[in-house]
């Protein structure tokens, strides 16, 4: 396969959803910003009010953080890891375009982390993008080209991709 047409992890996207703001926020912030090498978290704010679980417009539930380049490929090989312990993946979780996600249940899970009574048990949604080179051209401000169709990722692609590269058993 030629270097344009061979698939790569362009990035990882990683999410808690708390729920609530205050310190299990926080907390779920402390425990993201470990697991991905010191990466900054990013807040989510609830969308539409909720009076049953007491959630308001704009109020913060959740953090996520992206990860490009080499701290997007340590982080998804060790959640990989530690998500086919338990499962593998299905054709199910790639969507049509080569992407997937999965979710891990605890975060102690992960190499290195412990359970602590103060903090609790936390789970994440890992979303990985996967492209071939020259997919920019289709995004650039300047000079944007058509996407050609031969660059694009497929499903299949992307579960071969995933199955070669990182030893993960696609169903």
């Amino acid at each position: 396969m030629t270097d344009m047409k061979t698939p790569y992890v362009a990035k990882v996207v990683v999410h808690m959803g708390v729920g609530e703001a205050g310190e299990r926020l926080v907390n779920a912030e402390n425990i993201m910003s470990a697991l991905t090498e010191g990466s900054k978290p990013l807040r989510s704010y609830a969308k539409n009010t909720l009076p049953a679980f007491g959630i308001r417009r704009g109020q913060p539930i959740g953090c996520k953080v992206t990860l490009r380049g080499e701290k997007a490929q340590n982080f998804l090989t060790m959640a990989l890891k530690t998500y086919s312990i338990e499962h593998v993946l299905h054709q199910r979780q790639f969507d049509a375009t080569g992407n997937f996600a999965f979710g891990i249940e605890e975060h102690t899970d992960f190499p290195g982390q412990a359970y602590d009574p103060k903090i609790g048990i936390y789970g994440m949604d890992i979303m990985v993008v996967v492209e071939k080179k020259g997919t920019r051209t289709a995004r650039r401000k300047i000079q944007q080209k058509k996407f050609n169709t031969k660059l694009h990722v497929t499903r299949e692609e992307s579960m071969k991709f995933v199955t070669e590269t990182y030893g993960i058993e696609v169903e």
